[in-house]
């Protein structure tokens, strides 16, 4: 599942969807904030070009909506069952999350959207 030639192993490791082999933002540190979003324009090793279209990435805000849930309710459970915290604290667990995991949510975002429109080519990745 987490293999190189599947598609949760390009969406955790922002490689290219297509060979795996190159990362797809030019610093892989998303808390550059300035760079959080910084993308290449292809692949250098099978040259997929990585915006199929203008504005192609904003897609990528309606799947940053579900992975922003998913973070929140995992705050809530682990702040609530784990810590058990009172409500104001369980609203601060969830609050500091999304703000502390924001770079690597709009990442995963970006990484899910191109993946749902590329599939992995074992004829492109390197031997």
């Amino acid at each position: 599942m987490f293999k190189k030639g599947s598609k949760v192993y390009s969406i955790f490791t922002g490689t290219c969807p297509k060979c795996q082999e190159e990362s797809m933002y030019t610093n892989k540190n998303p808390y550059v904030l300035t760079e959080t979003l910084s993308m290449h324009e292809k692949c250098s090793n099978c040259g997929t070009k990585y915006k199929i279209e203008p504005s192609f990435f904003y897609g990528a805000m309606y799947v940053s909506y579900g992975v922003g849930i998913a973070f929140a309710v995992a705050a809530f459970v682990i702040s609530s069952l784990v810590f058990d915290a009172t409500l104001n604290g369980i609203f601060i667990a969830i609050i500091a999350t999304l703000i502390g995991f924001m770079p690597v949510i709009m990442r995963i975002s970006r990484n899910i959207w191109i993946n749902l429109f590329m599939s992995y080519d074992k004829k492109l990745a390197k031997k």
